[in-house]
């Protein structure tokens, strides 16, 4: 069994959500976002998405947008990303790690160079948000070839009819999109978000991750009740753009991420 299939089994025992903490690989600089990378797990993260940097995150909300700006002045590239994977394995073996981005990056770099230095590098996952089951080929397919998941993401406006598309060749998990607009927009209630499961589920056995809105403990506790997967991150890096200093960053982002733990660990 992979990582991801792993954790969200044990999680599925305990009877309770995974928490998925999203951050972007850099930001605010190389060193803090390693430091916040490897604090992660033992302040409560189920499961983390990294971020690929890229110059037009058109999903994302301006947190993560200007979170991208930041990490790309300091630098950061897909290599210094799969390099920070590398330093994260050295102390972790267990969490799952996933990168989510957009192609771009990834054609600049190669394809099968970059699944191969993903695998490698100890990556469990893919969320490559542009890229439409109509070109499985291009990366999903050698994605999964290579034993790296490859995670969909269906939102408010995938009908049924398009769902089964959307969902073939899906692995790892499926991220639920709650809201119609970028990261960090406003929360889907929650009648909402429990009829999208249940929707979800008829579809398919893979645990059902929601995202988008997520800021509280209590609200991350709700969805905790709902769904396989509570997935934060616009309010994290809110956490490193406030913060004045980048100790003050590791200790935002790290301290969130506990509050929310709770909330999800006490939600069912």
């Amino acid at each position: 069994m992979s990582r991801l299939q792993t954790r969200f089994a044990e999680l599925k025992q305990q009877n309770r959500a995974a928490l998925v903490t999203f951050v972007t690989a850099g930001d605010p600089n190389y060193d803090a976002s390693l430091a916040i990378l490897k604090g992660l797990p033992e302040a409560g993260a189920d499961v983390i998405e990294l971020g690929m940097p890229f110059t037009d995150p058109m999903a994302d909300g301006p947190a993560i947008q200007l979170a991208n700006i930041r990490a790309l002045a300091g630098k950061q590239n897909l290599a210094k990303t799969l390099q920070m994977v590398r330093e994260f394995r050295t102390g972790n073996s267990e969490t799952p790690l996933v990168l989510m981005g957009y192609f771009n990056p990834i054609h600049y770099y190669g394809v099968d160079r970059f699944i191969a230095d993903a695998k490698e590098a100890g990556v469990d996952g893919l969320i490559v948000v542009d890229v439409p089951p109509e070109h499985n080929e291009d990366l999903c397919h050698p994605a999964q070839a290579a034993g790296i998941d490859f995670i969909r993401l269906t939102t408010p406006t995938t009908d049924d009819q398009r769902l089964p598309t959307v969902l073939e060749g899906s692995s790892g998990f499926v991220y639920y999109v709650s809201v119609a607009g970028v990261t960090g927009a406003g929360a889907a209630t929650l009648d909402h978000v429990e009829e999208a499961v249940a929707r979800l589920r008829r579809h398919t056995d893979l645990p059902v991750a929601i995202g988008f809105g997520i800021r509280t403990p209590e609200h991350a506790a709700n969805i905790a009740r709902l769904a396989d997967g509570v997935v934060v991150g616009s309010a994290l890096v809110d956490q490193i753009a406030n913060a004045a200093s980048d100790a003050q960053a590791v200790e935002g982002v790290l301290g969130l991420c506990r509050k929310l733990a709770e909330g999800v660990r006490n939600a069912r």
